[in-house]
């Protein structure tokens, strides 16, 4: 009883597993089969004329225009104080954040060192220490400013002083 119990169980295992493990090639090959039919049935764009084109005259310039970008600068807002340097105008330019002091120091040693009035400000609210390097009462000067530290320090960006 038990050898016949055992037999069918395998028998029927043995089946269970012969059919799951089928291939599906067959329905993917009529999906790749339906896929060429559209796409030799596609109609051919139709020709149309050639759009007139309006010959460029060129004309010389009279007069330069400098486009300035200043008041399309992201500025971020916050509440600041000065740890080590001078004071904060309004608009300041910071080239370095950090959540450890000595390191905001150790940066700013470094850009005095090549004659940069460098300073640290502190946020309470998010403890961080801000690296500036300059600080100006009007954003264009500002911008300008970050500009030019960007090729030095990428990720340089302005800090309005709350």
């Amino acid at each position: 009883m038990k050898k016949s119990l055992i037999l069918c169980a395998g028998l029927c295992l043995a089946i269970s597993f012969a059919s799951c493990g089928g291939s599906k090639e067959s329905a993917y090959k009529k999906a790749y089969e339906k896929a060429k039919a559209q796409e030799t049935q596609q109609v051919a764009p139709q020709e149309t004329e050639a759009p007139v084109v309006t010959p460029l005259v060129e004309k010389p310039a009279t007069q330069a225009t400098v486009i300035d970008n200043t008041d399309n600068a992201s500025v971020r807002s916050e509440a600041v104080t000065v740890v080590d340097g001078t004071g904060l105008s309004n608009f300041s330019v910071v080239v370095g954040s950090f959540s450890s002091k000595a390191n905001a120091l150790a940066l700013q040693q470094r850009l005095k060192g090549q004659g940069h009035p460098a300073q640290v400000a502190y946020n309470a609210s998010i403890n961080f220490y801000r690296v500036i390097v300059s600080t100006f009462a009007d954003k264009g000067d500002a911008v300008r400013s970050r500009n030019q530290f960007r090729a030095q320090y990428p990720d340089a960006w302005l800090l309005l002083k709350k």
